[in-house]
């Protein structure tokens, strides 16, 4: 086997009473990077874009992280309730699992109540403007959650031999995979993956129409994603053979292609 880059051996640090998980820190520098870069953008487009972006993700962070939590939960529902699983697991966030459709769909119709109440008291541009802000920054925090995967040691794929493959525990790997060392670095491909979707987004977004930021945003990362969940071994439910997330990956990937088609035909 070629040397492979290691999974953390310590996964949180304990100072006195209190634990801080290394995951949780992840989270916690995405959404504080998505919320300043996110405000940079949008103060850029409006004079009265000050304070907008923090006062929205008050809302829509804490219920982005909830709906990521129940999606997770929905579609993992057997590392909880199954004959193996703990129901109080499913509110354990800091050990992982958060997915990116729940978070982002219910983050995103947190944002938008939010934002539509601060229309009605100050001249904001539309919706579609502010969510085109915020893509970029919401790429960049999806990556750096994707490191605290890593220090979770989970999300990897199939097994791999190459130098820059991942070594795993023997504790971490799936049933059926113990015999093997090394695997693909999933995370780390849809942190890379991410990062360059955004720095994408940033260089050529002003030459795209209101909404289709968001829209090119959610396209390239279902694009991505698709390969990605194709490579991956962690226990998942499946539909005609393929990971549920394969299917979603499909469907709000073509969704967000016509919608981001509609806003070009539209301002044609």
């Amino acid at each position: 086997m070629l040397i492979a880059f290691p999974t953390p051996t310590q996964s949180a640090l304990e100072i006195g009473p209190l634990t801080i998980h290394f995951y949780a820190l992840c989270i916690i520098t995405g959404i504080a990077i998505a919320i300043w870069l996110g405000d940079k953008r949008f103060r850029a487009q409006t004079e009265n874009g000050k304070s907008v972006v923090s006062e929205v993700a008050i809302t829509a962070v804490p219920v982005g992280i909830i709906g990521g939590r129940i999606y997770h939960v929905i579609s993992s529902p057997s590392a909880y309730f199954g004959s193996d699983g703990n129901p109080l697991d499913a509110l354990k966030i800091w050990q992982g699992g958060l997915g990116i459709w729940g978070a982002i769909s219910l983050g995103l119709f947190g944002a938008y109540l939010r934002y539509r109440s601060l229309q009605k008291r100050m001249e904001l541009p539309s919706f579609a403007v502010f969510a085109d802000a915020l893509a970029p920054g919401i790429l960049f925090a999806q990556a750096i959650g994707r490191i605290g995967n890593w220090f979770n040691g989970e999300l990897f794929g199939r097994p791999l031999d190459t130098s820059w493959a991942l070594d795993v525990p023997f504790k971490y790997r799936p049933f059926g995979y113990s015999e093997f060392e090394s695997f693909h670095p999933t995370f780390l491909y849809e942190a890379i993956w991410c990062v360059l979707v955004a720095i994408a987004l940033i260089k050529f977004g002003k030459t795209l129409k209101a909404g289709q930021v968001f829209a090119a945003y959610v396209c390239a990362y279902c694009f991505g994603r698709f390969f990605i969940e194709l490579i991956r071994i962690d226990s998942a439910n499946t539909i005609a053979g393929l990971r549920v997330n394969v299917w979603v990956s499909v469907i709000v990937g073509v969704g967000s292609l016509i919608v981001f088609a509609r806003g070009s035909r539209k301002n044609a």
